[in-house]
């Protein structure tokens, strides 16, 4: 078979041993080094196990060149970060479940393993198990018709220890994170394999529980609702005993798993019953192992590493991430918010390392009129974020890789994404390495009254005294264009802001501004932020939006040199998610559906393939790469869409295929 792999243990707690003891006997792996924060422990470790190296530190066993992979077992809490430092170190992964605390969480870790090109799976160790793949052919070949309903339950009765981490909140406890993560995780299999898939995500998630004396769930339940009209019910719990059983009913029958969780245990059998509509007795599939299905997990990990990631029906990330998200929605349907997760919680980097530009970021960045730090070439939009975990993640890289334009609005959220970035800076202490668009004066709001009482608001949400760039974030014809100029200059003369522009604003009133502003030895606008990209926008997705991409427009633009900050700088995932066949989404398709727009999607689709990027790249590049100043406007959701906008960076378009892009040649 050739060399095994090398295995370090990081942490040395029970779940460790229960891995130890499989990983001997593997047929792929042997344990080499254990890690603890406690040098003794490790060494007792060690002791139990024959010839293993002991190191007093989690950082020592990730400088063991010696190993080759790790098993992260420390808590919850914990995961997010020696997972990363895993990767970092080199080290391909088996991390205990749940894979971190929350989405935002698994995201980063999930781009941490793809950055340095490791093997990561969440230690699901019944998803490695033949059982669960003989559950997969049976649900393939529908021996129970459609399957309608699935009932699944993991719980256990702990004893009350408040200190003890599965009633800790500081340590991620309850039952949703601990088992319940388990009946999620099978849920979402069953409903994937049931439509022909492998994993389906819920369309509903609800629920409800009971939050103890320390704040975790000690029972919970929650009903998930799947395409196709496949529901589930499951439950959980760390202080009720539950019969710990998955049901699977269909319009045939129903498929009965007694021993779902922790099958084959020291490679015992286990079973699957199937109870078919008209017969007297079920059919019972026993499942016989030539391994614990700890020993099966390790060879798992072995057998795929070239891949980096398992095999379905292991968990590969996009099962994870999903699992992740459906989770965080399980908790929120309970009300359950671990304290490190709250908005006034410290929220470190999730990699626990101090916040700095790599050396290698790859945002390059340019100059706005009036402002002396330079602005990113890409903005972080900041009105999709609605937690501080999430937020904290995702500035954190974009910041990471040279961003450092934040666009926000007095509008959004009722506050809460003004308040969810200024927490950000505040918590980093990047106030004046950041540049900060904030916008207000919105219709019927928009006249000088107003817009001095929502800066002051912003100003106030945001936890600082100016904004580098602020933004009327419409126009109001109605109201002297002179009268606007001079309020922006008053807050400007008192340091609450450092330039201003317009959003949605027309060419006339820009130059009646400028011309204005010029009279009057006053200070005019330094940046614009209507709508810009390669799709044409075909109706505005809310009223009073302009859009600046016609050939008029660019001229203009292109003449002046204006700073142009365009929002849904990628047509609002038009070069991602159009297809002419699929109007599910009624504002993509009334914004963006077009025939001359879906004729520069296939030119943006023929022209990435030539160049090896994904249209939405193209679509991008075109933006960064025209005659006048732009800083798009981006909004990734996730790390992922981050990463994949990043890629436009490095796309080159020429003037040639530019014109061509938009359909002028």
């Amino acid at each position: 078979m050739g060399e095994k792999l090398r295995w370090g243990i990081l942490a040395a707690g029970n779940i460790a041993k229960t891995f130890a003891k499989g990983l001997a006997g593997s047929k792929t792996g042997r344990l080499v080094a254990v890690g603890s924060r406690s040098k003794e422990k490790a060494e007792a470790f060690a002791r139990e196990f024959g010839e293993v190296r002991a190191h007093g530190s989690y950082e020592d066993l990730l400088a063991d060149t010696d190993v080759q992979a790790v098993y992260v077992a420390t808590p919850h809490p914990l995961h997010a970060e020696w997972t990363i430092k895993a990767a970092e170190a080199g080290k391909h992964i088996l991390c205990e479940k749940p894979l971190t605390l929350n989405f935002a969480g698994a995201m980063a870790v999930v781009e941490a393993a793809r950055e340095h090109d490791v093997f990561l799976m969440e230690a699901f160790m019944y998803r490695c198990h033949p059982q669960t793949e003989r559950l997969v052919e049976l649900l393939r070949d529908q021996v129970v018709g459609e399957v309608r309903l699935i009932g699944a339950t993991f719980g256990f009765h702990a004893g009350f220890n408040p200190s003890a981490r599965l009633f800790s909140g500081a340590l991620g406890g309850g039952g949703i994170l601990d088992v319940g993560c388990y009946a999620v995780s099978l849920a979402r299999l069953v409903a994937g394999v049931a439509a022909g898939k492998t994993i389906a995500e819920p369309l509903d998630v609800s629920g409800t529980g009971f939050l103890g004396s320390t704040g975790v769930d000690e029972w919970a339940v929650a009903s998930l609702k799947f395409p196709g009209g496949i529901v589930a019910q499951l439950a959980t719990s760390v202080s009720v005993a539950l019969d710990n059983k998955v049901h699977i009913f269909g319009s045939d029958g129903h498929i009965l798993l007694e021993d779902p969780w922790i099958p084959g245990r020291d490679a015992s059998p286990s079973k699957i019953l199937v109870h078919r509509k008209g017969e007297k007795e079920p059919q019972e599939i026993l499942i016989r192992p030539d391994r614990d299905l700890y020993s099966i997990e390790a060879d798992t990990v072995a057998e795929h590493l070239a891949a980096r990631q398992a095999a379905f029906p292991a968990m590969t990330w996009a099962d994870s991430l999903g699992n992740s998200r459906t989770l965080d929605r399980w908790r929120e349907a309970v009300g359950l918010v671990y304290p490190s997760e709250r908005f006034d919680a410290p929220h470190p980097p999730v990699a626990g390392r101090p916040l700095a530009v790599r050396a290698d970021a790859p945002i390059p960045s340019g100059r706005i009129p009036g402002l002396e730090k330079k602005v990113s070439r890409l903005v972080m939009g900041v009105d999709n974020q609605r937690t501080m975990a999430s937020t904290a993640v995702l500035f954190d890289a974009f910041f990471e890789r040279g961003g450092n334009a934040f666009d926000t609005a007095w509008l959004y959220g009722g506050g809460w994404s003004e308040r969810l970035v200024g927490r950000w800076i505040a918590l980093r202490g990047v106030r004046e390495k950041v540049v900060i668009l904030d916008k207000g004066a919105h219709t019927p709001h928009c006249n000088p009254a107003d817009l001095t009482r929502q800066l002051l608001e912003s100003l106030d949400r945001l936890g600082t005294d100016y904004v580098d760039i602020y933004m009327m974030h419409r126009d109001n014809p109605q109201v002297p264009v002179g009268e606007f100029i001079d309020v922006l200059n008053e807050h400007l003369a008192a340091g609450r802001i450092r330039a201003f522009g317009g959003s949605n604003w027309k060419i006339e009133r820009i130059e009646a501004a400028d011309a204005y502003a010029k009279k009057a030895g006053k200070v005019g606008l330094a940046a614009l932020s209507n709508q810009f990209s390669l799709a044409r926008m075909v109706e505005p997705p809310w009223d009073g939006c302009l859009t600046s991409s016609d050939a008029r427009w660019r001229s203009w633009l292109k003449k002046t040199q204006t700073p142009l900050m365009p929002w849904s700088s990628q047509a609002s995932g038009f070069f991602v998610r159009a297809d002419p066949a699929d109007r599910s989404d009624e504002s993509l398709a009334r914004c963006w559906y077009a025939e001359d727009n879906f004729e520069r999607l296939q030119r943006a689709r023929d022209l990435g393939a030539r160049k090896g990027v994904a249209p939405i790249n193209i679509a991008l590049a075109y933006v960064l790469a025209q005659p006048f100043p732009t800083f798009p406007l981006i909004g990734p959701r996730t790390l992922e869409e981050l990463r994949v906008a990043l890629e436009a960076l490095a796309v080159s378009l020429s003037p040639q295929e530019l014109s061509w892009l938009n359909l002028e040649t």
